[in-house]
């Protein structure tokens, strides 16, 4: 009796080895989040120190929304071995909390620990430019470039920082680069969309009619062009894009702000006030109301300020 009580000590672990390596497979070929999940908790239930049952766990949660308990998973790998992948996801979940310091922190981990580790090289770019880090995001950017020259993103987005830093020169010289490796509508339109900002009108039009050659279904490509005709002069081509523009929102008041403008310029001033009017109940404004400030946050106030200001007084007066 005692015999057989001794064998059946020793096929017990032998059975929840095999139990939960059974849990392991199937979690791995599960697509359902949640199924995964589930059977990844009874692998850990059985095996509390399988480290690659902590990392699927926490990658599945992450893909499921929960960053927290991903979070939870990835730091009790990195307290028993840590290594370059599980300090990336980590980084990850914090990026999707928006813990951007904490993100960066985790991005610097994985990279110290694996120097060729490209994803976490970008991701760290990206987190320092959108803590405000330009420079530093430059500097990462550029160490990017220097490994695959041709990667389009570096080049946007390192040209993204150079204007943030107002260097337009080097950030033309990026969005251009950028048209050179994949001469898409994005491409064409970031360029455009920054000649616009800097009055380089003509430059700007001629960019995003490329763009819109290449992608019509963009609406944010005719309102910016029907701002570069505005500028221009080109008043009847203004009204055109804008209401190309609202086809696909009746309500974005900047469109319809635009659209009021141009209108104003081309002399009806019925017109003009028609769709000023729309302009401030698209926004949910009293449509007696004449206060600058009401438009904070469109595209005319935040890029085009004075311009915007001498046309809201005259639309003020209709």
């Amino acid at each position: 009796m005692k015999k057989l009580l001794f064998t059946l000590l020793a096929i017990i672990p032998l059975l929840s080895f095999g139990q939960a390596n059974k849990f392991y497979r199937q979690a791995l070929r599960a697509t359902d989040l949640k199924e995964k999940i589930q059977l990844l908790d009874q692998v850990i239930a059985l095996e509390p120190d399988n480290l690659d049952a902590y990392f699927y766990r926490g990658l599945a949660k992450n893909d499921s929304g929960d960053y927290q308990g991903a979070i939870v998973d990835y730091s009790k790998i990195i307290l028993v071995e840590p290594d370059a992948d599980t300090y990336f996801n980590r980084g990850n979940s914090r990026f999707n909390l928006k813990d951007l310091q904490g993100a960066k922190a985790d991005y610097e981990k994985a990279i110290a620990l694996d120097k060729s580790f490209i994803d976490a090289r970008y991701s760290l770019a990206c987190t320092k430019y959108d803590l405000g880090e330009y420079k530093n995001a430059i500097a990462d950017f550029s160490t990017l470039i220097k490994i695959i020259p041709d990667l389009q993103i570096a080049y946007t987005l390192r040209a993204a920082a150079y204007t943030a830093l107002e260097d337009y020169k080097n950030a033309i010289k990026d969005y251009s680069t950028a048209i050179l490796i994949n001469p898409d509508s994005d491409a064409f339109f970031d360029r455009g969309t920054l000649f616009l900002d800097i009055r380089y009108y003509q430059k700007a039009r001629a960019d995003l009619n490329t763009a819109i050659r290449l992608n019509k279904d963009n609406p944010f490509l005719f309102f910016y062009r029907g701002a570069s005709n505005l500028f221009l002069g080109k008043y009847e081509d203004a009204i055109k894009d804008f209401s190309i523009a609202l086809k696909f929102d009746s309500q974005d008041y900047d469109a319809l702000l635009g659209l009021s403008m141009a209108y104003l310029k081309n002399k009806d001033a019925q017109q003009a006030k028609i769709y000023f009017n729309k302009a401030k109940s698209a926004i949910g404004l009293d449509t007696n109301k004449d206060t600058l400030e009401l438009f904070s946050k469109s595209y005319w106030y935040t890029k085009q300020y004075y311009y915007f200001k001498n046309s809201l007084e005259e639309l003020n007066t209709l």
